[in-house]
Formats: C-alpha cells, sequence, structure tokens
C-alpha cells in the first residue's frame, strides 16, 4: 500500500467561458472504473444537448487504469490534456468530464488543448484537493493510572486518536502513521514502562491534517 497519495474530497464542477464555448468541468473521486464510466454517462445524459462531452479518468494504486475520450473533438485536443493534467497534479481515483458548448468561434488544436486543461483544472480546484495518509490502527489497553501520562504523551506527539474505552481498563485508539507504528509501540512501553497491553488492528488512511 501506498504511504499516502493525493485525490480531491468530493464531486464538484465549475464553469469557465472562453471566446463564447462554454466549458464546464465535473470531476468525481472514484474507486473502480465501474463508477468512472457511470459518473461520465451520468454527465453526458445530463447535458445530452452539449456539443462535447469529454472525460478522462485514473484509477490505481499504481495508475493501472487510464482512459480518455475526445468525443469528437480533433484526436489529442480533449481527452489527452484532460489525463495530462490528472497526472501532472498528482491525482488518484479521479474521473474528470469536460462539457463543451460551442459558441461560435473556433479555437484551433492549440486553442483545445488549452481550454480543455483549463476545464480539468477548474473542475480539480472544485473538488478540493486532499492527500490521503496511511495510518495502523494501534489499540493501548491500560490501567487508569496510566490513562494521563499516555494521553499527554500522545498529544505532544500529534499523534490521531479514535475513540477511548472505559472498562476495567482503558483501551485507547491509536493511529500513528503506518511507516511508524513499531516505533510508536516502543514509546507506548517506555511511557507504560512496560504495562501496556498493544494490539495492531487495520491499515487504513485518512485525510491529512483532519
Amino acid at each position: 500500500m501506498l504511504e499516502s497519495y493525493k485525490s480531491v474530497r468530493s464531486a464538484g464542477s465549475k464553469e469557465i467561458v472562453i471566446k463564447k464555448s462554454r466549458f464546464i468541468g465535473y470531476i468525481m473521486p472514484v474507486k473502480s472504473e465501474e463508477e468512472a464510466v457511470s459518473f461520465i454517462e451520468d454527465i453526458k445524459k445530463k447535458h445530452w444537448n452539449a456539443t462535447h462531452n469529454c472525460s478522462a479518468y485514473m484509477i490505481g494504486e499504481r495508475d493501472e487504469i487510464q482512459k480518455q475520450s475526445d468525443d469528437g473533438e480533433p484526436s489529442g485536443t480533449a481527452g489527452k490534456p484532460i489525463l495530462e493534467v490528472i497526472k501532472n497534479q498528482g491525482l488518484k481515483n479521479v474521473a474528470i468530464v469536460v462539457t463543451r458548448y460551442f459558441g461560435g468561434i473556433m479555437l484551433g488544436a492549440g486553442g483545445l488543448i488549452r481550454a480543455y486543461t483549463d476545464g480539468a483544472v477548474a473542475a480539480i480546484e472544485a473538488g478540493e484537493v486532499i492527500e490521503w495518509v496511511l495510518h495502523r490502527e494501534v489499540f493501548v489497553e491500560l490501567d487508569y493510572t496510566w490513562h494521563g501520562k499516555v494521553e499527554n504523551e500522545l498529544r505532544t506527539e500529534g499523534v490521531r486518536t479514535g475513540e477511548t474505552t472505559f472498562a476495567d481498563k482503558v483501551t485507547l485508539l491509536c493511529l500513528p502513521y503506518d511507516g511508524e507504528a513499531e516505533a510508536f509501540k516502543d514509546r507506548m512501553i517506555d511511557v507504560t514502562q512496560g504495562q501496556a497491553v498493544l494490539t495492531e488492528g487495520e491499515k487504513l488512511y485518512l485525510i491529512k491534517g483532519e
């Protein structure tokens, strides 16, 4: 699994006008090619009367799935520029559609490439770029006497936490970065003088800074 990757927070759209043509950029975070295709088809249905609905998507930990469509624009002037924007911004698991309503002025190949590039950038801005970082669940079980000291250590080190369970003992769900999980467990043993019981859980991605 990747230590981190960038995507977008949510679906979004933004319109720009270039030489009287309307370009509406749409973006959606997707987890599969089926989701990407469904999203593109939904936009095509919404804008059935548009001149073009050009698209691209990139999916997979290693960008295994990459597709693009010029949807009737001259070859290489629409889908490819959209895909290049996704690559250049380092995004994963996203689909973009740039819808065009022709305004009567021909843009030429270079103008089209710039327009679809700008439309893709506008879509990404609307979706809001975020970074997903891989964390590891570590459950820390300890006596109540250690609770305050451990909480203070977690705050000092800036370790993310989840739910705390209070029963015969206290169990804290801690979420260190996956690459730092072993060092984190060593710290917990040191802080509690070997009294904590540590159990590893799942690996999961969380949004950086939240």
